[in-house]
């Protein structure tokens, strides 16, 4: 007896797929209109299948990771043309190395930049301190909000 090993045909609207992938509908119609997804039509509702739902979860894990929208598509192209996926896993090895190979770079200069930051920081405290006294407390205070601020922001966005 032959059985069927393809996934059933689940379904997906728009609104379901936004919940599960914390996106906007506005962005699942911009991704149709680059050709990245292709949702079916259900009048006027799109109707996105389990492939689409795939799709869209590799083309957020990729915009996470910094890969731009055609490098997005180059992949899942692959995909198509190639069912047992090897090409895709080379063209996505390649391109993951890469952006690797760049967030290093830019984790080098950010810690640069932060460094440089608190050098200026402590130089214009010293500066403050033996010319104004009086305004380091105001900087002080300053400082709390934006780390409070910056805090706040990290929570939201967890």
């Amino acid at each position: 007896m032959p059985t069927d090993l393809r996934r059933p045909a689940r379904t997906y609207t728009i609104r379901q797929l936004c919940l599960e992938f914390k996106c906007t509908p506005r962005a699942l119609r911009f991704y149709e209109d680059k050709g990245l997804l292709s949702p079916a039509r259900d009048g006027l509702n799109r109707v996105y299948s389990y492939r689409d739902r795939g799709r869209l979860q590799l083309i957020l894990r990729g915009k996470r990771v910094g890969l731009s929208l055609a490098e997005i598509g180059e992949i899942l192209d692959l995909y198509e043309a190639d069912d047992t996926g090897a090409a895709q896993a080379a063209k996505s090895l390649k391109k993951f190395r890469e952006r690797v190979v760049a967030l290093e770079q830019q984790k080098r200069d950010i810690d640069a930049a932060i460094e440089e930051l608190k050098a200026g920081i402590q130089a214009m405290e010293k500066r403050l301190a033996e010319t104004r006294p009086d305004l380091l407390p105001r900087a002080a205070e300053y400082d709390q909000a934006v780390r409070s601020r910056l805090d706040d922001l990290e929570r939201s966005d967890a």
